[in-house]
């Protein structure tokens, strides 16, 4: 191919979206390298109001462990959708029920426990929110959301009744 010529030139302005990720990139992992393992736990009332209280408590624990933004968005919607799930469907706003919502970050992950008191449920009758039957519902999305915000999500039964949620959300893969 005499006279042909490959041209791997990047333009100025993806190379500098690529160099500034990566240099984010790197300062997140030497954050995390550094990060104080946190973990708290808190037992809530089953009112709308301890979804507020949760979603702050996790995001504010989220971006001391070195989330961006975006992650921190992400976070804040799965907590608020778990909550809500263990206020709503689990507790049934029962006044004598606790929601136990445990939060513990240790520099490699971000893991959030969610447990209510309720009757639980069956776990495979959960709806497919993107079902055609399912598309103009005004509820059934939520952990639907969760698994798409998180990077594990986990749903078990409790010897104690009730149900409990784990999320995960990696720091070091970022």
């Amino acid at each position: 191919m005499s006279g042909a010529r490959l041209d791997f030139r990047i333009s100025g302005n993806l190379f500098c979206r690529f160099a500034l990720a990566l240099i984010r990139a790197v300062l997140r992992m030497q954050e995390n390298a550094r990060h104080t393992p946190e973990a708290v736990e808190r037992f809530l009332d089953s009112t709308l109001e301890s979804v507020d209280s949760a979603e702050e408590l996790a995001v504010g624990m989220a971006q001391r462990a070195g989330m961006d933004e975006d992650d921190l968005m992400k976070i804040g919607m799965a907590i608020r959708e778990s909550v809500v799930n263990a206020v709503v469907h689990g507790n049934r706003y029962n006044a004598h029920k606790k929601v136990r919502f445990a939060v513990a970050s240790d520099g490699l992950r971000f893991t959030v426990w969610i447990g209510d008191e309720g009757e639980g449920f069956d776990f495979d009758s959960i709806p497919d929110p993107l079902a055609p039957e399912n598309l103009m519902r005004t509820s059934g999305r939520g952990i639907f959301l969760i698994r798409s915000f998180m990077d594990d999500f986990q749903m078990r039964r409790l010897e104690s009744g009730g149900t409990e949620v784990t999320l995960v959300k990696n720091l070091v893969s970022k």
